[in-house]
């Protein structure tokens, strides 16, 4: 791919609909932040940080029992003031590595996204390398988002008031997906368990395959 991607893994919710800690719900054999934290490293990026509050001891451990060193934590003292103050966090962090031509901005309610979604996504921003690049399905635009550098590093001083408002001027370009978890967010303990029977039924698929000896 011709370009180097830092990810951020935004975790600073407080989580109020699903009522504990969504980031540290059960996902496979660990959480939803570690397993957020493994795919992206399996897709080869260059550099993952994780923005979380400043006050969240839960995180902490959760980061700590990763093996996430700190200097991969990005804190964002406000929360409170939503998702867009921690991405402005991010893009404020000084300890990104100076090769990096790009950045994904990546929700903590997604862990459901297949990895070829992803992959497709990744290699989509190679092909538009001047674009904020996003998925699409049913007729919306969803995450995670792929900014360029200088967009990226717009974000740091913006007056916006959130991330669409952000994009809105930008030159943007959507990659049509068949990923219906697209439209899925883990908001609630529904959405939490509905993502985990779509994740099963993804998992299954090779065994499927395997077994059949052949492609479904």
């Amino acid at each position: 791919m011709s370009r180097d991607l830092g990810v951020i893994i935004l975790a600073a919710g407080r989580s109020q609909r699903m009522g504990r800690p969504k980031m540290l719900l059960p996902w496979g054999n660990t959480s939803i932040l570690g397993h957020l934290v493994a795919q992206w490293q399996a897709l080869g990026v260059h550099q993952i940080a994780v923005v979380c509050a400043l006050d969240d001891a839960g995180i902490a451990a959760e980061l700590n029992r990763l093996g996430i060193p700190a200097e991969q934590r990005i804190f964002n003292p406000s929360p409170e003031r939503g998702m867009f103050s921690s991405i402005q966090c991010a893009a404020q962090w000084p300890a990104w590595q100076t090769a990096l031509t790009h950045w994904a901005l990546v929700l903590g309610d997604q862990p459901h996204l297949r990895e070829e979604t992803l992959r497709k996504l990744l290699e989509f921003s190679a092909a538009h390398p001047q674009a904020v690049c996003q998925p699409a399905h049913g007729g919306h635009r969803h995450h995670p988002v792929v900014l360029p550098k200088d967009a990226f590093q717009q974000l740091a001083t913006s007056t916006a008031t959130d991330l669409k408002e952000f994009l809105k001027p930008l030159p943007t370009a959507r990659c049509e997906m068949d990923d219906a978890g697209l439209e899925l967010d883990i908001d609630e303990p529904e959405d939490y368990e509905r993502a985990r029977a779509a994740h099963r039924l993804i998992c299954q698929q090779p065994k499927q395959r395997s077994m059949n000896g052949r492609k479904r």
